[in-house]
C-alpha cells in the first residue's frame, strides 16, 4: 500500500521548499498543509517537538510517523521513494550533502542581511552574504558543465538552492543590492532553476507579495528600504518567515 504523506508548510519557508520540490521530482502524491506559525494549533504543537515546519506526516500500514527537520525528510524520500536525486557514488553524495549544508548556512546569512537593524550591519551583512556567492561561483566553474548542480542531472542540491534565489527575485525589487553580480555561473544556475516547474510550483502565485509584507513588517534597515521605495503594504496579515 502506497504511504500517505501530508508536509505540514508555512507559505514562505524555504525548507519547505525544498520538500516540496523533491516530492514533486520523484513525482509522489502528497497533501500540503499550511499552518500560522505567528498562532500554532494545538494538533501542529503536539506533533512538532521543534515547533517548527517542514513536517512531513507519513501514514504506513495505518500507523502515522511524524518526521521533521528538512533535510532529514530529503533523506526519508530518497530512501523510500523512487526516482533519488542523490547521486550513487559516495564520494559524489558526500559533496552534494556539503554544498546542502552550504545551502542552509546561506540561508541562515539571508536572514541575518533582513533582519540588520541599522545601514552598517545591513551593508556588512550584504557583503557577508556575497562572499558565500563567491565561494559557490568557484565551486560551480570547476564542477561538472551545467545546466544543473550535478551537471545534466537535477539533484537534492538543486532543490536546496532554488528557494535560496527564490529571495533574490524579491530583494530585486527594492533595490540593487548587487549581491549576485559578476558571478556568471551563479547567475545562469538560477535562471534556469526559476524556470523548473518544480521549483515554480513549491510556492503560491502570491508568494513575491507575501515575502515583501513579510520583509516590510519586520522593522530592519531592509524595511525602511521597503517603505521609502513603496509605501504600500501587501498582505499585512505575513508575520512569519
Amino acid at each position: 500500500m502506497t504511504d500517505r504523506l501530508t508536509l505540514v508548510s508555512h507559505h514562505l519557508c524555504p525548507y519547505v521548499q525544498r520538500a516540496a520540490i523533491s516530492l514533486r521530482e520523484k513525482g509522489v502524491p502528497f497533501e500540503r498543509v499550511a499552518v500560522d506559525l505567528a498562532n500554532k494549533p494545538g494538533w501542529f504543537k503536539a506533533i512538532s517537538p521543534l515547533g517548527k515546519v517542514p513536517l512531513l506526516r507519513v501514514e504506513h500500514d495505518g500507523q502515522e510517523t511524524v518526521i521533521f527537520e528538512s533535510l532529514v525528510i530529503l533523506e526519508f524520500l530518497e530512501e523510500t521513494q523512487t526516482n533519488p536525486l542523490h547521486p550513487t557514488g559516495a564520494y559524489a553524495r558526500a559533496r552534494h550533502r556539503a554544498w546542502i549544508e552550504f545551502g542552509s548556512a546561506i540561508l541562515n546569512a539571508i536572514g541575518r542581511f533582513y533582519s540588520a537593524l541599522t545601514e552598517a550591519a545591513f551593508l556588512e551583512e550584504s557583503e557577508a552574504l556575497s562572499a558565500m556567492f563567491d565561494r559557490l561561483e568557484v565551486e560551480l566553474a570547476n564542477g561538472a558543465a551545467g545546466p544543473w548542480f550535478d551537471g545534466e542531472r537535477f539533484s537534492l542540491v538543486d532543490a536546496v538552492y532554488g528557494p535560496i534565489f527564490r529571495y533574490f527575485d524579491v530583494f530585486d525589487r527594492i533595490g540593487d543590492f548587487g549581491i549576485l553580480d559578476g558571478r556568471a555561473h551563479v547567475q545562469a544556475w538560477r535562471e534556469v532553476l526559476r524556470k523548473r516547474p518544480s521549483v515554480k510550483g513549491a510556492v503560491a502565485p502570491d508568494y513575491p507579495q507575501r515575502l515583501h509584507a513579510f520583509l516590510q513588517a519586520k522593522g530592519s534597515h531592509l524595511s525602511k528600504l521597503i517603505r521609502q521605495n513603496d509605501p504600500a503594504i501587501a498582505l499585512p496579515q505575513a508575520r512569519s518567515a
